[in-house]
């Protein structure tokens, strides 16, 4: 995929060579040079662009890799090795990634996977109201009342819920649509009104949607979802 030109710390500090202040250090102390040209804070590199540090030419940046998986029950969304249930070692993939937010152990769905650190908090932050689509089994009929009071804000964890776009889909099955992620947050919604949630899966993350992919499968997201994805996040902060 071809990049637009990025910031020229960031740039240093995508080989794994450096931090992004350290990378300002060494710019600022004239160590960097872009084209044979004494670089500036605030430089940017674009395609094509020879970055050298001491002299050195720097290395080619990693290539990022941008997963889905359909995530089962049972599997923890975390990197900790120590988690016997950890998603690391569920997908037993050939370079270090991690999951992009969390789906609980007993939920299952759509997981986003990269190596690229600098989206993760462009598509998770709540300011940037980008959505998640779920749908939910409770072990009760839904009423009218229930779904209205679920759009409307729910207080729980010390705040109230977001508005939201729910709908009905059978007798026992809702969908809804949240901006936002907080802990647990539709069981704990759900069980404010006395409901309990018996099945909960996550089928849509902005664009990307999960499909048809079955549980426990992986996929590379596509160039197509890719070019979606980057320029939807071009305003997220």
């Amino acid at each position: 995929m071809t990049q637009e030109s990025i910031s020229l710390n960031k740039y240093i500090s995508q080989t794994g060579i450096c931090s992004r202040r350290e990378a300002d250090t060494w710019i600022e102390n004239g160590r960097v040079k872009i084209n044979n040209n004494i670089a500036r804070k605030g430089n940017r590199v674009a395609p094509g662009d020879q970055v050298m540090i001491d002299d050195q030419i720097l290395g080619d940046l990693p290539e990022w890799d941008y997963l889905i998986i359909n995530k089962p029950a049972g599997v923890t969304s975390t990197t900790d090795l120590k988690d016997a249930d950890n998603i690391i070692d569920f997908i037993n993939y050939p370079k270090r990634i991690f999951p992009i937010g969390r789906l609980d152990k007993a939920s299952t769905g759509l997981l986003i996977l990269t190596n690229d650190g600098d989206i993760v908090n462009k598509i998770l932050r709540e300011e940037n109201n980008h959505e998640k689509e779920y749908v939910v089994r409770v072990d009760k009929a839904i009423s009218a009342n229930f779904l209205q009071k679920m759009v409307s804000g729910v207080p729980i964890l010390g705040t109230v819920t977001k508005k939201c776009e729910i709908e009905k889909l059978s007798k026992y099955t809702f969908k809804i649509i949240l901006t936002q992620g907080l802990n647990r947050q539709i069981r704990r919604m759900c069980d404010y009104f006395g409901y309990r949630v018996f099945a909960l899966k996550r089928t849509r993350i902005m664009h990307i949607q999960l499909g048809d992919l079955p549980i426990g499968a992986i996929r590379k997201l596509t160039k197509e979802e890719l070019d979606v994805l980057f320029k939807s996040l071009n305003h997220s902060k």
